[in-house]
């Protein structure tokens, strides 16, 4: 997570169940094999790239899990809504029949 967001993350009420994360505020980290989220976390702890609060494992089915104080908990992407190309209408000419 950047620094920027884990800040804000950190200092964010607790709410349980699925979290909605940005992907701007993400940046791929090294891969890891462990059979769990916590044998992951266990894994790094005391390294350069220990999990801290607030950040994500990608599961092999791609299923998210971030790093909360209370544990790890399921995480989904907020994929901006793409607005609609805008529609241009087309106006009739309108004239006076003394322009004629």
């Amino acid at each position: 997570m950047r620094d920027a967001a884990r800040q804000q993350f950190r200092w964010a009420p607790h709410t349980s169940g699925v979290s909605f994360v940005k992907p701007k505020d993400y940046q791929a980290g090294e891969t890891i094999t462990a059979p769990t989220p916590y044998a992951a976390w266990l894994a790094l702890r005391g390294t350069p790239s220990a999990l801290c609060v607030g950040d994500l494992l990608e599961m092999p089915d791609g299923d998210l899990r971030i790093c909360k104080y209370v544990g790890f908990e399921q995480a989904r992407w907020v994929v901006p809504e793409t607005k609609p190309p805008e529609q241009t209408s087309v106006q009739p000419v309108l004239r006076h029949p003394s322009d004629t």
